[in-house]
């Protein structure tokens, strides 16, 4: 490849830069001559920090500048958490490359290492996601859930000031690893427990839907978290949500098969619906629209009628 310059576009958070290095690294040695410039884009949901995160917008809160920034071509790369991003890609925009995927569990992070089994009745958990909170009051009603927002670095030491509000928060495993953040962890949850969210742990790189672009990112791509993604970001799809709905699912790839487990949780923690099936691996979407048509069957209609009603 003739030497090339590209222009990477990222948020401005520690772990958002991290995930933009990281694919700039995996860029460059697959390309050798390959010059990458970082770009950071701040949005919504960086700018606006004192109102929960499902009454700013819900989708695209964290991807639309970025989205903008690749249409107008003042970058060529948008590097997201997967799980922020919508499910329906803009024209002229594709899902480039999808790396291989780190641990998809949440993590509980106390100050005093409580698991969710021994936080005390009437705890405070602080979480700003609805798919978290509804799970965690679904399995421990008592637990008094508080927003939290801020960055990785922001919402760790809120958990373990000593004067803080929360007795526990939640995050994501995968973030906190890639921060170097492992030894603040006092539970990984249960996948039985805390469904993750659909593509959680998973890196997306989108880029204008061009040939040149999209055979440059042909080496970062990793087809078994491709087809687990695309089955769990179906089931989302299928049911109409975005990332401020209490929708959860989590897909594995053997061999040419495919599992998805999905689950709807109602707000309040009072009812969970759970569906779950074996494809052929090739069959990724059709299954987790499969999934969802049985969700709406089971009565997920109700409860996400609900939890938009609760939201924005």
């Amino acid at each position: 490849m003739p030497d090339l310059t590209v222009r990477l576009g990222t948020r401005g958070s520690a772990l958002a830069r991290w995930q933009t290095d990281y694919i700039a690294g995996l860029l460059r040695a697959a390309w050798p001559g390959l010059t990458c410039v970082v770009e950071v884009i701040q949005t919504v949901g960086d700018r606006v920090l004192d109102t929960p995160l499902p009454l700013i917008g819900g989708k695209g809160v964290f991807t639309a500048e970025l989205e903008a920034a690749l249409r107008s071509g003042a970058i060529d790369l948008a590097v997201h958490s997967l799980k922020d991003l919508p499910v329906e890609m803009p024209d002229g925009l594709a899902l480039g490359a999808v790396p291989e995927r780190a641990a998809a569990a949440d993590v509980l992070v106390s100050r005093a290492s409580f698991t969710l089994e021994t936080l005390p009745a009437g705890a405070t958990v602080g979480t700003s996601s609805r798919r978290r909170a509804a799970q965690l009051l679904y399995t421990r009603p008592d637990l008094r859930i508080a927003d939290l927002r801020g960055n990785v670095d922001t919402r760790i030491r809120k958990a373990l000031a000593s004067d803080g509000p929360y007795d526990a928060i939640v995050l994501a495993q995968a973030g906190l690893t890639r921060l170097g953040y492992q030894d603040v962890v006092s539970q990984i949850l249960p996948l039985e427990t805390m469904l993750p969210a659909p593509a959680q742990g998973a890196l997306g790189i989108q880029c204008r839907d061009e040939d040149a672009t999209l055979d440059l990112l042909t080496p970062l791509e990793h087809p078994p978290t491709r087809r687990a993604v695309n089955a769990e970001r179906a089931f989302l799809s299928g049911l109409g949500g975005g990332c401020s709905v209490p929708v959860a699912a989590l897909a594995r790839v053997d061999g040419d098969e495919v599992s998805l487990h999905g689950r709807v949780t109602a707000p309040d923690g009072g009812r969970q619906i759970d569906v779950s099936d074996v494809a052929l691996a090739a069959e990724a979407v059709e299954l987790g629209r499969q999934l969802a048509r049985r969700a709406f069957k089971l009565g997920a209609g109700a409860i996400l009628e609900t939890a938009t009603v609760d939201g924005p």
